[in-house]
């Protein structure tokens, strides 16, 4: 399918020729290209501005014409929600590593948030771990020698409680890992990294908010255009994936959710609202983390 994969940085030497902007990515049995960027939300398709990267990064792009939203962009809305409740979100990676890589590249997403949440709240004890999880991650979707690099820098850059260089090696990750899985045509599975990351960060954001509710706190979560972004991300990705039963309840519950992220003119969004939409939160997590069996 025709994924905009954001972070695809052209700091990678790789073996591989370089595709141009022109090329199309064709993988066998995927939704066209064409066709899947035009059912992307938001005008002309395109991925919420302030979910891309710098201007500076995207024009070193590999392949710059695919992009997905930046986890770290997702998480710099957490700055103006803490303190994060982070004991009552904390979440632990499975011990097991999935055999299939849907599975594989939505966890990593997830595991790259928490990475950001970690920083966030500088409890920089705690990026060893996450380091060790990243490198089996990488390994298992086979990008293992981009994550060890980044995974050493982490473990450096928390030594030397080098913050902004701890979220610089995070967002360097991402666009690495999306690179090599773009040049091994997976790039549904890019996709799915950004979709978890988010995921995430709804579930932070809005139990922060419906814990400490006030209305500026409260409409940094109200964003329909991208619950309807991932939405119909969801719809264009390979139908094996887009038709298991969990990525079809939470294509249902985006689209719910851009419903109930719709405030009418004059209206704010109440802690009645926020209540609803971290139950729906709390449903895309339980439902992003269903392995298949």
């Amino acid at each position: 399918m025709k994924l905009k994969l954001l972070s695809l940085s052209a700091l990678l030497a790789l073996a591989t020729p370089a595709m141009s902007e022109e090329k199309s990515l064709k993988i066998e049995g995927a939704p066209d290209p064409v066709e899947v960027a035009a059912d992307a939300a938001g005008p002309g398709g395109e991925v919420p501005n302030d979910l891309l990267d710098d201007r500076a990064i995207r024009e070193e792009l590999t392949v710059n014409k695919f992009t997905a939203p930046s986890i770290s962009k997702l998480f710099d809305t957490l700055q103006f929600l803490m303190p994060l409740p982070l004991a009552e979100v904390e979440r632990k990676m499975p011990v097991r590593m999935s055999q299939d890589r849907a599975d594989l590249a939505i966890e990593l997403g997830f595991l790259i948030a928490d990475g950001f949440l970690m920083v966030q709240a500088e409890q920089l004890k705690d990026v060893e771990k996450m380091a060790s999880d990243l490198t089996r991650y990488g390994k298992a979707l086979g990008t293992g020698d981009q994550v060890n690099r980044h995974a050493a820098g982490l473990l450096e850059s928390a030594k030397k409680g080098d913050v902004p260089q701890l979220k610089k090696e995070l967002a360097s990750t991402q666009k690495d890992v999306e690179n090599e899985l773009v040049t091994l045509q997976d790039a549904d599975l890019a996709h799915l990294i950004s979709l978890g990351g988010w995921i995430r960060a709804l579930e932070v954001s809005t139990v922060a908010v419906d814990k400490q509710f006030s209305l500026e706190r409260a409409r940094k979560v109200m964003r329909k255009d991208i619950a309807e972004y991932y939405s119909d991300c969801i719809t264009g990705l390979e139908p094996r994936i887009s038709a298991r039963p969990n990525y079809l309840a939470m294509h249902d519950l985006l689209e719910g959710l851009s419903t109930k992220m719709t405030l009418e003119p004059d209206k704010e969004p109440t802690p009645e609202t926020i209540k609803d939409i971290r139950k729906i939160s709390a449903q895309l997590v339980e439902l992003a983390l269903k392995r298949q069996q």
